[in-house]
């Protein structure tokens, strides 16, 4: 805990990953877009989880038919595992899933990386 009263939260980043689309472009393009909120939740002082990263290797590794399974699977178990979570804009029901579990636990559920309080600052030399 900082001086603040404010503690180091594990921080779901949840939105869309394929969610209305077959293009692997635009998944590349979703999951650059976590990733950078991930990089705005660790700058103010958190630890950020995206459940897609966790998914992935475990879908290579096991074929991409085993993407229905493995990808709500490990994404809902984050939900057990983190503080919070931040949900970004865009449509995806396994997000608006991990949003209901953090809120059935009575969690903090973010919409804007400006609503999550600092810890410690995190310089990009750090």
């Amino acid at each position: 805990m900082d001086g603040r009263g404010h503690e180091r939260l594990w921080i779901m980043v949840a939105g869309p990953y394929r969610s209305g689309s077959s293009d692997p472009e635009v998944w590349a393009q979703n999951l650059r877009r976590l990733n950078q909120f991930a990089h705005a939740v660790f700058l103010k002082g958190h630890v950020p989880i995206v459940g897609v990263n966790l998914a992935l290797p475990v879908i290579e590794s096991a074929g991409q038919e085993s993407y229905g399974h493995i990808m709500p699977t490990l994404s809902l178990s984050l939900t057990e595992r983190c503080d919070a979570i931040l949900r970004i804009e865009g449509a995806s029901q396994g997000a608006d899933d991990e949003v209901e579990a953090f809120r059935a636990r009575g969690l903090s559920v973010f919409r804007s990386i400006d609503e999550i309080p600092n810890v410690v600052p995190v310089t990009r030399d750090t």
